[in-house]
């Protein structure tokens, strides 16, 4: 494995359904703490949606192992959040046969 460089503050977060007034729900995202991480893109495209053009890049994200079911332990359906920028998490496997490390495979998507 090559050398990881954990530079990057990255902080988790987990959609929660809140009830709303109205009978309906709203998502939030709550953070679940900061990681530090190596930030790696890949190959990016895009897609056109109603009235906009949305670019994606997907991303290899390497965070500190964690074990199954720990909460700093990174999941699909969570995300990263670096400042204004989101990492939607797709994937997560350990990086290397030890588990010292978890590859995060993720997408950013943005509007153009």
């Amino acid at each position: 494995m090559k050398a990881v460089n954990l530079s990057r503050k990255l902080v988790l977060e987990q959609v929660t359904r809140t009830a709303d007034s109205m009978g309906g729900h709203v998502l939030t995202w709550v953070p679940l703490g900061t990681l530090w991480a190596d930030v790696q893109p890949g190959t990016g495209g895009e897609r056109y949606a109603e009235f906009v053009t949305l670019s994606n890049v997907a991303y290899r994200i390497t965070v500190r192992g964690a074990p199954q079911g720990a909460p700093s332990r990174p999941k699909p359906e969570q995300r990263f959040r670096d400042g204004i920028r989101i990492f939607h998490i797709v994937a997560v496997t350990e990086a290397d046969i030890e588990a010292q490390y978890l590859t995060c495979f993720a997408q950013e998507e943005v509007g153009a």
